[in-house]
């Protein structure tokens, strides 16, 4: 090796362009997300770079999102970490500090009021306006003015909750509505309705601008990476059934039947391809007379996919009702994978639901089985052991060897009887019992838990915390 290709080598990778590094990073953060972004995605991302304006930020923005995301649940996380990564705008920096004044004075109170209704009337006058430029800036003034703290290391830090303390925007909404209506002399029901959801989606908005600032100014002190892997949502797939926010449910109940349909694709292609059977050697040989006595085409003995049966039994009390809810529908949606699908429901004791889920709906079912269906019989707080005792004296007799039994539950009893002797007889006569637990596996045990108790007589006692391992659990017993 010569001097010359020695310190070229020395010098390393010539360096990476801005904006290249940029997207790269960018990729590396949505994979740390959760977002399933591969290679040949990555390298099409920085393809399209040459292509697309990159002045255009909403043009970029789709490429992007188009190149390195698969499914609808990884949106969320995709435009945090856009926002963080390619900003509209750099974070305002703090305002400067007037040498000459007393650290340790203070505003008043009073000029504190004023300067806070100052900044609502200009805020409500902007709002009805629908001044999108105005009302962003007022978000980032909102920040700097409400958000700050300064440390006593000189620091600065800022907070969304002291800017959403200081700005109600319930009030807020409730005030534009007031103000509105004020203004006109007669107001249908539906005018009043279609400004409600104008100033709702202006005032969400200015919510998102607060956060995406905060963001931004986090990320200048603190750096980009450490304040994306902190602040990103995980993908709605990932998210813990017990930690659902409402608007989170309503996207998951969407997406359930995508999930169901890939399934249902995905199990029956696998029993497509497990179709052959045992060798059958008498139709091998009589082939392999053609070839001479050699077998190149071997013979099997057809077998018929087995459809299992299966029998969903689930908490639907408080604590795992959002759980036994999704579980439920995507057990029901995948009903053409199973020979029958029996559902019960349980509380403090337990009643069969089967009827309500084939002439219903699902919404309609689930909300006849909690006026219809007997599921409290004493104080409404989860009972196992009842529960189990009621399965064995109504139902166990219908359970066949072609069964699947499957319970969905935390196994929390209230430290009452846990008659984990009905487990013990179903496991005889089922093929396979499995239970499903929403809760994190340091958590069981622990408490009023009885896992243990009940663990011994199941086949496979699982943690299913989100959609994503819920989906893989289904597709397990499917086939």
């Amino acid at each position: 090796m010569d001097d010359r290709t020695a310190a070229v080598l020395a010098e390393g990778p010539p360096p990476v362009n801005g904006v290249i590094q940029r997207v790269l990073d960018f990729i590396a953060a949505l994979r740390r997300a959760g977002v399933p972004t591969a290679l040949s995605e990555g390298i099409d991302a920085v393809s399209l770079l040459e292509h697309v304006d990159l002045m255009d930020r909403a043009m970029l923005r789709e490429a992007l999102a188009a190149s390195t995301i698969r499914s609808t649940t990884h949106r969320a996380a995709f435009d945090d970490l856009f926002e963080l990564y390619f900003p509209a705008r750099s974070a305002q920096p703090p305002a400067p500090v007037d040498p000459d004044a007393d650290p340790s004075a203070t505003p008043s109170s009073e000029d504190a009021d004023a300067a806070q209704q100052e900044f609502m009337r200009q805020l409500m006058e902007r709002l009805m306006d629908g001044d999108d430029a105005s009302v962003r800036q007022l978000a980032r003034d909102a920040v700097e003015q409400f958000g700050r703290v300064d440390g006593r290391d000189g620091g600065t830090s800022y907070f969304q909750y002291r800017v959403l303390r200081a700005v109600d925007l319930q009030q807020l909404l409730r005030d534009l509505l007031r103000e509105r209506v004020s203004d006109e002399d007669q107001v249908t029901p539906l005018q009043e309705r279609l400004w409600r959801d104008e100033y709702e989606a202006r005032i969400e908005a200015f919510r998102q601008e607060i956060e995406a600032e905060i963001r931004r100014r986090a990320a200048q002190q603190r750096g980009i990476d450490q304040v994306a892997d902190r602040s990103t949502r995980p993908p709605l797939e990932e998210v813990d059934f017990l930690r659902l926010s409402p608007e989170e449910q309503t996207r998951m109940r969407g997406e359930i039947r995508p999930l169901a349909r890939k399934l249902a694709t995905r199990v029956a292609v696998k029993r497509k391809h497990g179709r052959d059977g045992r060798l059958d050697v008498r139709k091998t040989v009589r082939r392999s007379l053609m070839t001479g006595g050699v077998p190149f085409e071997p013979a099997f003995k057809p077998r018929k996919p087995h459809k299992p049966e299966l029998w969903v039994i689930c908490d639907v009390s408080g604590s795992v009702a959002a759980f036994a809810r999704f579980t439920l529908l995507l057990t029901n949606t995948l009903q053409e994978q199973f020979s029958k699908v029996r559902s019960f429901a349980f509380i403090d004791t337990l009643d069969e639901v089967t009827g309500l889920f084939e002439r219903h709906e699902f919404e309609e079912a689930v909300k006849r089985m909690v006026h219809e269906a007997e599921l409290v019989w004493l104080d409404g707080h989860s009972d196992y052991g009842h529960s189990f005792k009621v399965l064995h004296e109504r139902y166990a007799a219908d359970i066949s060897p072609r069964a699947t039994v499957l319970i969905l539950g935390d196994g929390r009893n209230n430290y009452r009887q846990t008659n984990a002797w009905v487990l013990e007889q179903i496991q005889q006569k089922a093929r396979h019992v499995y239970w499903l637990n929403p809760e994190p596996i340091g958590f069981w045990d622990t408490g009023d838990s009885v896992m243990a108790s009940y663990g011994r007589y199941c086949d496979d006692v699982v943690e299913v915390r989100n959609l994503k391992q819920l989906g893989a659990f289904v597709q397990r017993i499917a086939t």
